[in-house]
């Protein structure tokens, strides 16, 4: 179906109509002509929605939904709408499901069932088989299925000599490896920051040690063995400054911080909240601006939503027995818009893909229609009704919030 997006404001630093007030057509999936007006001459679908903005496709760098074998978390069919109605037109999910994906038929699996939709589903898959550590699954194979990257979402690689092979192995084939920063033997049983706030509350306390740990081991063995690493998901300031480092001898190295441990402070632990259980744990104030400054001079590449979708048998237990996770795709634009300025949170959002092995699209004339449609501008309490996920575990619920995601046209759809 062709497209006519009426007096839309484009956000897009690579286009020659950045900051102007445009008609867009698209017609079979493509931009035919942007303008200051346009008539509809042909029939196309009319969109003219208040305070219309558009960019560049958004990308998330780390989702799960569940399927298969956690259908009552997360669907892939539901998942992906969700990521759509958020402003997502890609998205790569990990791996934790069961089975784990680490065959070249799992990662053919999950293709099949995002066919046609909108949102670009790109898979993570296992870097170890079942993830656990001992043994590399079929990383090439999972690569010509048509995995992006390989992860044991959430756990870390225990064995530094299963990390050096990987890295020299994926080198072969220009594979991504993703390491998760967390030395198990320093963590203990710590489940939020180690901290006044952990001490005073009596919770097991992590500390920023066991981050640090391991991104400097996984930096040297990446100096070692060559190769792609990145690291997902950093919390910690000294992270920042090791993976700064690591750039500057010009490693090849990339990393991503979830949006929450940019947002919340462990402070917020004060309420017991399961919600707020997080890994890696939400930290504190010098963290976050220490993550915020990486953000900024470019030593952090990315940021996600690390979207986890979890029943409430999972989290409405005992804090010290509930699951790790928050939802975040529909809260994501609304909480980094609220941090920063509107056009560098479309940054932000769209920053990542070509690591992950995407073409960055552009709006210009002639190029695919690869776009997100937002109100920069409302204000809104995050709530329940916000949800679209089938399971609610959003560490958001009550955050003010800034901005309205109407949704995405990409692949030759429209998701309004």
């Amino acid at each position: 179906m062709n497209v006519l997006i009426k007096t839309a404001t484009i956000i897009d630093p690579s286009s020659k109509f950045h900051n102007q007030t445009c008609d867009l057509l698209i017609e079979k999936g493509k931009i035919s002509k942007i303008a200051k007006s346009i008539k509809n001459t042909n029939n196309s679908k009319t969109i003219d929605l208040e305070n219309l903005h558009l960019s560049q496709g958004w990308f998330d760098s780390s989702v799960c939904f569940g399927e298969p074998g956690f259908e009552d978390r997360e669907t892939i069919e539901n998942g992906l709408k969700t990521a759509a109605k958020s402003g997502f037109t890609s998205v790569a999910l990990q791996a934790n499901t069961s089975p784990i994906i680490d065959s070249n038929a799992d990662v053919a699996f999950l293709l099949s069932k995002a066919q046609n939709h909108a949102v670009n589903l790109l898979p993570v898959g296992a870097l170890t088989k079942n993830s656990e550590s001992v043994d590399l699954a079929e990383l090439f194979d999972m690569k010509n299925a048509g995995a992006v990257a390989f992860s044991d979402y959430k756990k870390p690689i225990k064995n530094p000599n299963l990390l050096k092979i990987a890295l020299q192995y994926a080198s072969n084939f220009g594979g991504l490896v993703c390491s998760f920063p967390l030395d198990t033997q320093i963590a203990g049983k710590g489940m939020v920051n180690e901290e006044f706030i952990s001490t005073s509350l009596g919770l097991k306390g992590s500390p920023n040690l066991a981050e640090a740990m391991q991104v400097a081991r996984d930096l040297f063995l990446l100096e070692y063995a060559g190769g792609k690493l990145h690291i997902p998901t950093i919390s910690t300031a000294e992270s920042v400054d090791l993976i700064r480092q690591a750039k500057a001898k010009k490693l090849d190295v990339s990393c991503s911080v979830a949006i929450h441990n940019l947002c919340l402070a462990d402070s917020v632990l004060e309420q017991f909240d399961t919600n707020y259980k997080v890994n890696p744990p939400l930290r504190t104030q010098t963290d976050i601006d220490a993550l915020i400054e990486g953000l900024k001079d470019g030593t952090i590449d990315m940021v996600t939503s690390d979207h986890n979708p979890l029943t409430i048998e999972d989290k409405n237990v005992e804090f010290d027995h509930a699951a790790y996770g928050t939802i975040g795709l529909e809260s994501a634009f609304g909480a980094l818009n609220n941090l920063f300025s509107t056009k560098k949170t479309i940054q932000l959002l769209t920053k990542g893909k070509s690591r992950f092995g995407q073409d960055q699209t552009t709006i210009n004339e002639g190029e695919i229609a690869n776009l997100t449609l937002f109100n920069p501008n409302t204000k809104y309490a995050f709530s329940e009704t916000n949800i679209l996920s089938k399971s609610k575990n959003s560490a958001f619920l009550g955050q003010e919030l800034k901005g309205t995601v109407y949704g995405i046209i990409a692949n030759n759809k429209t998701v309004l």
